[in-house]
């Protein structure tokens, strides 16, 4: 019996983008319907059950934040991905907190907005939300489930509220922040999405801080023979990580020191600091 069709809402109020993304969305047989408002969206919404809903944030007569609020109090409520050209702080930030699925700025590409579209409509339902404690552009704070997925979702945020940073910046700070989150969520959470881990990043004129708390009790460095800091290098670190059965591709403590100016854990070591100055 063939899968039944995915289902999905594209609401934007330019008629070229909403045109673009339906045609390609179609052409992977996907079921598409389209808005050119925020309350054309809502009326939709209220009389069919979508499995998806590619939103832009900035429409008439009902944006797509206040879309967003309003979803929220459905039963069944579809994954969202957010795409907007207005990727300041504040707007991502408020996303967030209205519990979009993903991000995603204009302009946009058809194989990121394919990968985006079928990774979000291939993860599970009723997934814990990324909670926001504190929502202001210097300073972030958001709690974040123990999940692979919350993870993934996290990083794609993160990565946008970093913009206007030099490129070799915004790398050596997206590296070190995966792997110091990846062992907070793997070692301190134990990848279990009922436990979470408090990010806090704070934004300054010369400087960027980022704190990573995770539940766990701490670790000693010494006992961490999967890491690079107890190995000859990334090469053999990747294959004692491989061995233990843990996710590819992690550079290891050392490297996180190298891409960062100052590293810093508290004495049970399952909170980090680290700081990446601007100047």
């Amino acid at each position: 019996m063939p899968a039944k069709q995915k289902r999905i809402l594209v609401a934007e109020d330019d008629p070229t983008t909403r045109r673009w993304i339906a045609e390609i969305l179609r052409a992977e047989r996907f079921a598409v319907t389209v808005a050119s408002d925020g309350r054309a969206a809502w009326q939709k919404l209220r009389k069919a059950k979508f499995d998806l809903v590619v939103l832009d944030v900035w429409m008439p007569k009902m944006n797509g934040l206040d879309l967003l609020a309003a979803m929220r109090g459905k039963k069944m409520c579809p994954k969202v991905i957010v795409i907007t050209s207005d990727d300041t702080p504040g707007t991502l930030l408020a996303a967030v907190r209205e519990r979009a699925y993903h991000y995603l700025a204009k302009p946009i590409e058809r194989e990121t907005l394919l990968t985006l579209v079928n990774d979000t409509i291939g993860q599970r339902d009723g997934a814990p939300p990324i909670e926001i404690v504190s929502a202001r552009p210097e300073w972030v704070e958001l709690l974040v489930p123990c999940s692979m997925e919350s993870a993934t979702r996290l990083e794609a945020f993160m990565m946008h509220l970093e913009a206007g940073l030099s490129e070799d910046v915004r790398n050596s700070v997206a590296q070190a922040f995966h792997e110091l989150l990846m062992n907070a969520i793997e070692w301190g959470g134990k990848l279990n999405p009922k436990r979470r881990v408090r990010i806090s990043y704070l934004r300054a004129k010369r400087m960027l801080l980022y704190r990573i708390a995770d539940p766990g009790p701490g670790f000693r460095f010494a006992d961490l023979d999967h890491a690079a800091i107890s190995h000859g290098g990334p090469i053999d670190h990747g294959f004692v990580r491989e061995q233990k059965g843990l996710r590819p591709g992690g550079f290891g403590l050392v490297l996180v020191q190298a891409k960062v100016d100052e590293l810093l854990y508290n004495e049970a070591q399952n909170e980090v600091v680290f700081v990446k100055y601007l100047d």
